[in-house]
């Protein structure tokens, strides 16, 4: 794997989209074409254009980066193939590189993939463009056989994603818009959704409207020793309500079938006297009762995505096969202590629920999760134990 110097990338200050005698090769096979091109002070970077197509030999692109050791990708291209824009992003992500984009070159539709890719990613706000894909590769097929194709891309693009630490909201966004149509994303955008990095970056005042800063790394040193995991569960003192209903039924006893005392809406503080068995013993103001303890989200706990939602797909009750199942899977996951001692496996992302839903019914229609996998608050959840 190549990977970026300090030195070198300090020294990149801009990228300039046409400057003459840039060109030293120009690598191309069916529509892409991999172009060196050179910064002022004579940094090479490579500008990936044309459209993707499904006979696109990416090997190309190899040669051009082990001759011509490009600093940067860039992308001049309308998108085309999804399925070679993720092969190529895996390709850019596997040589160590970064991908910058400024708006005086396109990256729209299956393009933005591909840009994904990137160890670090820079892009101008309004230089990347979103849009539902259109999936032609599906034509010929009968409406079942079409479905399924669908389905089945639509999980690759969601793993992908997660692979590339983009935020899976970015998917239920790009759905949003028809094929026929585009979303370019502005920077606030391409921040919530992790599809630009903020570490690394460096941007000084800007000295031209088609200069876009070129991100930096930082050399990282593996820890020779592994972590400690611990396995202790904090007794739970506090919490918060939170129920997919948007309240829950504070109880006489540990038993659903018991008298209700009243409800406790969503975000109400309550105290946490005792567990017994799945149940707290809580008061919260005047009232005293017991609520089923996946109602409540418990400050002790070391898991802080309140209000967000998780996928769970499987447990265990054992640390080894749920670290085996995590780092066997061609998906993303991750592994949770729960408060009742098992281990939780589910996506590596937290995502609203409208999105939580989208992503999981694509993944279970394509067989890439159990059909049984649920969408949870993950209250019961106390910390990550493996494997990010």
């Amino acid at each position: 794997m190549r990977t970026i110097g300090l030195a070198e990338a300090l020294a990149i200050r801009s990228l300039v989209a046409c400057v003459c005698g840039l060109s030293a090769v120009t690598w191309a096979h069916a529509e892409l074409v991999y172009t060196k091109k050179t910064t002022s002070d004579g940094t090479p970077y490579l500008v990936v254009s044309g459209r993707f197509d499904a006979s696109d030999d990416l090997r190309k692109f190899d040669v051009a980066v082990v001759q011509e050791h490009p600093t940067a990708i860039s992308f001049d291209s309308p998108g085309g193939n999804v399925v070679k824009s993720i092969e190529l992003g895996r390709k850019i992500r596997a040589a160590g590189l970064p991908t910058i984009q400024s708006r005086s070159n396109d990256c729209a539709s299956a393009c933005s993939l591909a840009f994904l890719g990137g160890v670090k990613r820079f892009a101008e706000p309004g230089s990347i463009g979103v849009h539902k894909s259109s999936f032609s590769d599906t034509a010929g097929m009968d409406i079942h056989e079409a479905v399924s194709a669908v389905q089945q891309m639509t999980a690759e693009v969601v793993v992908y994603m997660a692979e590339m630490g983009v935020d899976a909201g970015l998917l239920q966004l790009s759905l949003s818009y028809d094929s026929d149509d585009i979303r370019y994303l502005s920077g606030s955008e391409m921040k919530k959704f992790r599809v630009t990095t903020d570490d690394g970056i460096d941007q000084p005042d800007r000295v031209a409207a088609n200069d876009p800063v070129m991100p930096r790394t930082e050399p990282t040193v593996a820890p020779n020793v592994a972590p400690i995991i611990s396995l202790a569960i904090p007794r739970p003192r506090n919490g918060i309500i939170q129920h997919p209903k948007g309240e829950a039924a504070l109880k006489a006893s540990a038993d659903p079938n018991s008298k209700s005392m009243g409800t406790l809406i969503n975000g109400q503080s309550v105290e946490i006297i005792e567990k017994a068995g799945d149940w707290y013993s809580v008061s919260s103001g005047m009232h005293r009762g017991y609520m089923h303890y996946s109602w409540v989200w418990v400050r002790e706990f070391e898991e802080r995505q309140f209000g967000k939602r998780y996928v769970q797909i499987k447990s265990y009750d054992d640390l080894q096969k749920a670290s085996d199942f995590v780092r066997g899977s061609s998906i993303p996951l991750v592994a949770h202590l729960a408060a009742n001692g098992w281990f939780a496996i589910t996506l590596a992302q937290t995502m609203d629920e409208e999105t939580a839903k989208s992503i999981s019914k694509s993944l279970k229609d394509s067989n890439s999760i159990p059909k049984d996998s649920m969408i949870t608050f993950g209250n019961t959840y106390v910390r990550k134990v493996c494997c990010e």
